[in-house]
């Protein structure tokens, strides 16, 4: 009798163990979108973190259901810093945007290599629809530790680094006052959530 008790003890177990490690495996917020940025130069996947940055990720969302990234360029390219994009078309005509949002850059998350956060001007309460990418560890720079108000990451890149860091090869100009511009426009051809 207790060999059947031991045993149905360690069938349990076993089903537990194996039922938890199958949990433990999913990714941690699978249900978070997922945004695909078509670019001239490739895909890239951005997981989306409206846990931590709902207001910046509803934004975010709300523009790429409206198709408003369709066809804007990546207008500020800083090897070794950020690839910044959302807000131009290819003649430079800054799209009108809606009102800007409230910034959320001390939700706990750091612009980290391959984060998405939001761009903004010197009110950190200023940011619409441009969105950068960290080419590299932004956290000394961008993070409200270091700059004022700082710069509210949303999301990171799931798949297309390498697309990122291609991106940072392209040759910059100047325009008009616009500086670090790509010789080459580098098209955001589509924004879509998968």
């Amino acid at each position: 009798m207790g060999l059947v008790k031991r045993s149905t003890f360690l069938s349990v177990i076993t089903s537990f163990v194996v039922a938890a490690s199958f949990a433990w495996a999913q990714p941690a917020h699978a249900a978070d979108p997922v945004v695909v940025l078509k670019t001239s130069m490739g895909e890239i996947d951005i997981q989306l973190d409206p846990e931590h940055a709902p207001i910046s990720t509803a934004n975010f969302l709300a523009y790429v259901k409206d198709g408003f990234y369709n066809g804007t360029i990546f207008h500020r390219i800083i090897p070794g810093f950020v690839v910044q994009g959302g807000g131009f078309t290819a003649d430079m005509t800054q799209k009108q945007t809606k009102p800007p949002i409230k910034n959320e850059a001390s939700n706990g998350l750091h612009n980290l290599r391959g984060t998405i956060s939001m761009a903004r001007t010197n009110d950190p309460n200023s940011a619409t629809s441009q969105f950068f990418l960290n080419l590299v560890n932004n956290s000394d720079k961008l993070d409200p530790e270091a700059a004022p108000g700082g710069y509210a990451v949303f999301g990171k890149i799931t798949k297309g680094l390498d697309v990122l860091d291609k991106m940072a090869t392209v040759p910059t100009t100047t325009v008009g006052m616009f500086q670090d511009v790509p010789a080459q426009p580098v098209t955001l051809i589509s924004a879509t959530v998968k």
